[in-house]
């Protein structure tokens, strides 16, 4: 059963981060910390578990996903309209993308409105411009997004919204569009939360002092910007003893490799780095590659939303030692229902953002399941090491 309300379900923070005195597997990344420092980052993480921290892309205060919810009898109105839905992606292939399209699939087919296209742009704001005006051809009712660069590709939303599409946005909104006029709504994770998140499970391994580097993305992205300030504003304000000593941007579209690339470069600069925060889980994957390269597989990685390959990093307790994760199967099904609400008359909100789940090796497996609604895939499964 696929869980709407996941976070809701969490157990206590302080119960779910225990890893204060704990001994690492052969390779892990777990070490003694002072248990003061520790007792304080699993109240903090308490504290803010359930809470949405962001703000939306024009200051909206968010919405729980609760209002999103469409009803029985409302989803058989919206089956009798002969409904059509694409669904246009920044880029694909990845857990997150993957969850969230099922999310979107799923909810539309208990609405019945078909969903005409699935298109991945392989983060090219000129892919996904040229994709938009093919998918407008089909004429379609709804279209959810996410837009790969806020003002190259406004001019080709701005024509699905004159054609009368109803707009939902995932993260990411086009330069000057304005909700409830251009777009119907945009539905996020807490992103500034998910730095916060994963600033306190870094500053929780390295006992709140060390040397850590920073691999953000450089692009003019809403929800990564404000992952970015969450983190950096966490670490600087609550942890004077960790210093921030080199901080660089990945483009893309190989953010793996270009985090590797970064990751290679800094763990060679800095030999005495403690720890590195990487953006998302693809970029922690390319860091987790350039401590395997420069032998430095006892760094401290830090990032945001539960993929596979971090997932087993986490379950065998090595490298990376926490995150801040998102509920992209939920947000998916947030989007179609604003969608149908919107073309019921339905007065929607404007910003909807579920809150960030903490995730370390300890809650690996329950939190894959609150993620994803699914028990964790076998190599996930395997790798957890107790």
């Amino acid at each position: 059963m696929k869980i709407r309300n996941a976070l809701v379900a969490v157990t206590a923070a302080a119960a779910i981060f225990a890893l204060a005195g704990c001994t690492p597997a052969d390779g892990g990344t777990t070490t003694e910390v002072d248990a003061g420092v520790a007792a304080e980052i699993d109240a903090a993480l308490a504290e803010i578990t359930g809470t949405v921290l962001s703000t939306g892309p024009n200051g909206e205060e968010p919405s729980s996903v609760d209002a999103t919810v469409v009803t029985d009898e409302q989803a058989a109105e919206i089956a009798g309209m002969g409904l059509t839905a694409a669904i246009v992606m920044h880029y694909g292939g990845n857990d997150w993308a993957n969850a969230q399209i099922d999310g979107l699939n799923s909810e539309f087919n208990r609405l019945g409105i078909e969903v005409i296209a699935t298109t991945d742009a392989d983060f090219d704001p000129a892919t996904q411009v040229s994709q938009i005006e093919t998918v407008l051809t089909q004429d379609p009712d709804i279209i959810v997004s996410i837009p790969t660069d806020p003002v190259a590709t406004a001019s080709a939303y701005r024509k699905a919204a004159e054609q009368g599409v109803k707009l939902v946005f995932m993260d990411n909104v086009p330069d000057g569009f304005i909700a409830g006029q251009d777009y119907v709504s945009m539905v996020s994770a807490d992103n500034y939360g998910n730095g916060v998140t994963s600033a306190y499970l870094l500053a929780r391994s390295l006992g709140g002092q060390g040397k850590i580097g920073v691999i953000y993305h450089e692009a003019d992205f809403f929800v990564t910007k404000q992952r970015y300030e969450g983190f950096k504003d966490t670490i600087t304000e609550k942890f004077p003893d960790i210093e921030i000593v080199q901080e660089q941007g990945i483009a893309g579209p190989d953010f793996a490799g270009d985090a590797q690339g970064v990751a290679s470069a800094m763990l060679t600069k800095n030999a005495d780095l403690d720890g590195i925060w990487a953006v998302w889980d693809v970029p922690a994957e390319g860091v987790m590659a350039a401590a395997r390269e420069t032998g430095r597989t006892d760094i401290k990685i830090a990032t945001e939303d539960l993929g596979t390959n971090v997932a087993i990093a986490l379950a065998k307790n090595q490298m990376i030692v926490g995150l801040g994760a998102q509920l992209p199967f939920d947000q998916g099904v947030a989007e179609a229902d604003l969608a149908a609400l919107s073309i019921l008359g339905e007065e929607v909100p404007s910003y909807v953002a579920l809150s960030s789940l903490p995730v370390d090796h300890e809650n690996v497996l329950e939190a894959w399941e609150k993620v994803y609604g699914s028990e964790a895939p076998a190599a996930v499964r395997d790798a957890y090491v107790d």
